[in-house]
């Protein structure tokens, strides 16, 4: 018998895993090792929302790893950005990005990004607009 780093006593050989937590997967192996979001480079903001492709065949998918799925199936209610899948699929950030550059590739999913801060219009005009919309 062996204590682990708690000091419980565990028989040698068993699989070690943190009882509230469940087994521990490391993020590098639901990427296979990978860091980034695929080939074409492309990178997931938070607030980049995710719709699945109606045209995209069904979650079934064999090749599909079980993150895959569960991102497709989050996906299948409604548009959620990139954040709130990793919220509810309880997976950090970046292998999420990484998981969604596959379903990018794959022409499962569509992503929107959000619009570039320079191209948004000036709060100055906004403003008069709004004056202006008042004055009438």
């Amino acid at each position: 018998m062996t204590e682990d780093t708690t000091g419980a006593a565990r028989e040698p050989g068993s699989q070690w895993y943190d009882g509230e937590a469940g087994p521990l997967v490391r993020p590098y192996t639901m990427t296979g090792g990978r860091t980034g979001p695929g080939p074409t480079g492309v990178r997931f903001d938070l607030i980049a929302l995710v719709t699945l492709d109606p045209g995209a065949s069904g979650a079934d998918d064999d090749t599909l790893g079980p993150e895959h799925r569960a991102l497709i199936d989050l996906c299948r209610a409604e548009t959620q950005s990139v954040a709130e899948l990793a919220a509810g699929t309880d997976l950090p950030v970046g292998v999420v990005q990484v998981l969604l550059g596959d379903l990018l590739e794959l022409g499962r999913v569509l992503v929107s990004r959000p619009v570039p801060p320079a191209q948004l219009p000036d709060e100055r005009i906004l403003r008069e607009v709004i004056a202006g919309l008042r004055a009438l």
